[in-house]
């Protein structure tokens, strides 16, 4: 057998999550078209007949900012490449910015093994402008492989999966090959929540809200959830309410679906919203929140 740790290394909006989902056949990251949708290395592990690899979904790299929470989720890949026998470094396309470097040079150093996935492969029209981006990162020379793929139509995986197969070191099993669940409940519960508030606000706000589960009591028949969620602004809570209370509706519609799907039972789901100032510069308060160091 082959078995060992798997970091995936990119810029954000690169497709990390998407890719790791749709990878181990479940919902282990919670997606949006959003940047630093991420906030926390997630955890998951794909088992086959012949290879165990043990993924961690990072935080993407981004531009630098003073405010603690990019601090914070900057170094969220930095602890990931450490004691790691792959790292799958991930790029969009053709597209390769200063962020992209960014995130190949915090990789370079890594004595793992390093495969790049290009990711969106089909939204590239022209594939002989494919051809030469590949050609001109074959000649950084760190790379045992370079795999064009589409996580969105799962092209691509099988040849991952060899090259995970050819690179892996050989061990015995590390988790049960029936698979394995790192996220605790509610860390899973407060994310699917996040991720609705991310996908139902605008641009801009989704950045400066977290989640903050109040309680989770659990009874034969179903789940009860009280959740807070924070702003950092009173003009911001107006917007998460929304007129009558519809768009804190329409979260919460649309999060009781995810949680009763993703947990198989009924949820009674009820979420309130609270303004908690300056909470993105607060070590102690982006710790309580789960968001630490």
């Amino acid at each position: 057998m082959k078995c060992g740790f798997v970091t995936i290394i990119g810029k954000t909006n690169v497709g990390k999550s998407t890719f790791l989902n749709t990878f181990i056949g479940k919902k282990v990251s919670i997606t949006s078209r959003k940047s630093q949708t991420t906030r926390s290395n997630i955890y998951a592990v794909k088992t086959t007949d012949s290879l165990q690899a043990i993924f961690i979904d990072t935080p993407g790299i981004h531009q630098r900012t003073e405010k603690a929470i990019n601090k914070v989720l900057r170094k969220k890949p930095l602890e990931a490449i450490n004691d790691i026998d792959v790292i799958l470094y991930m790029v969009s396309g053709t597209k390769f910015d200063q962020v992209d470097q960014d995130a190949l040079n915090l990789i370079k150093n890594s004595t793992a093994k390093k495969i790049l996935l290009i990711n969106k492969i089909d939204l590239v029209a022209d594939k002989s402008v494919l051809f030469e981006f590949v050609r001109n990162l074959e000649e950084k020379n760190l790379f045992e492989s370079i795999i064009p793929i589409s996580s969105e139509k799962e092209l691509g995986f099988d040849i991952v999966l060899d090259e995970l197969g050819k690179v892996l070191p050989e061990n015995d099993l590390f988790y049960p090959p029936e698979g394995f669940d790192f996220q605790s409940i509610n860390f899973e519960i407060s994310e699917l929540i996040r991720e609705k508030v991310i996908r139902f606000l605008g641009d801009e706000l989704p950045y400066e809200t977290a989640i903050f589960l109040e309680g989770v009591s659990d009874s034969k028949s179903h789940l009860d959830i009280n959740a807070l969620i924070y702003v950092a602004k009173q003009s911001q809570k107006k917007i998460v309410i929304g007129a009558d209370g519809s768009k804190i509706k329409q979260i919460g519609t649309n999060a009781r679906k995810e949680l009763e799907n993703h947990l198989g039972r009924k949820v009674n789901l009820t979420l309130w919203c609270k303004v908690k100032k300056n909470w993105l510069d607060n070590p102690i308060t982006l710790e309580s929140l789960g968001i630490k160091n």
